[in-house]
């Protein structure tokens, strides 16, 4: 089944059936780009004033929105847990609850 299977493969054909093209001029060449002059280093930063205190936007680094939200939750949880002290130490009683 195998035995003439490297004669098979060969990957010679006649030369009749391979097209030969007739090479191909080269094409020519641009000229190489001129190298670009290094950009001038940027001059530095310069140091921010000292201050006495550091800004909430410095400590917290968060934008006004998100302290906004963060203010808003604790405001709730701050109104949840007085009313839940309230309601324990029976300062507050409510009608449905016996």
């Amino acid at each position: 089944m195998l035995d003439n299977l490297r004669n098979e493969a060969s990957f010679q054909e006649d030369e009749e059936s391979i097209d030969h093209k007739p090479p191909q001029p080269p094409k020519p060449r641009k000229p190489p780009k001129p190298p670009k002059p290094p950009k001038p280093p940027k001059p530095p930063k310069p140091p921010k004033p000292l201050t006495l205190r550091p800004s909430l936007d410095e400590v917290t680094r968060m934008t006004a929105p998100q302290r906004f939200a963060l203010v808003l939750m604790l405001f709730f949880i701050v109104c949840l847990f007085g009313i839940v002290l309230l309601l324990v130490f029976g300062k507050v009683v409510l009608p449905f609850i016996p």
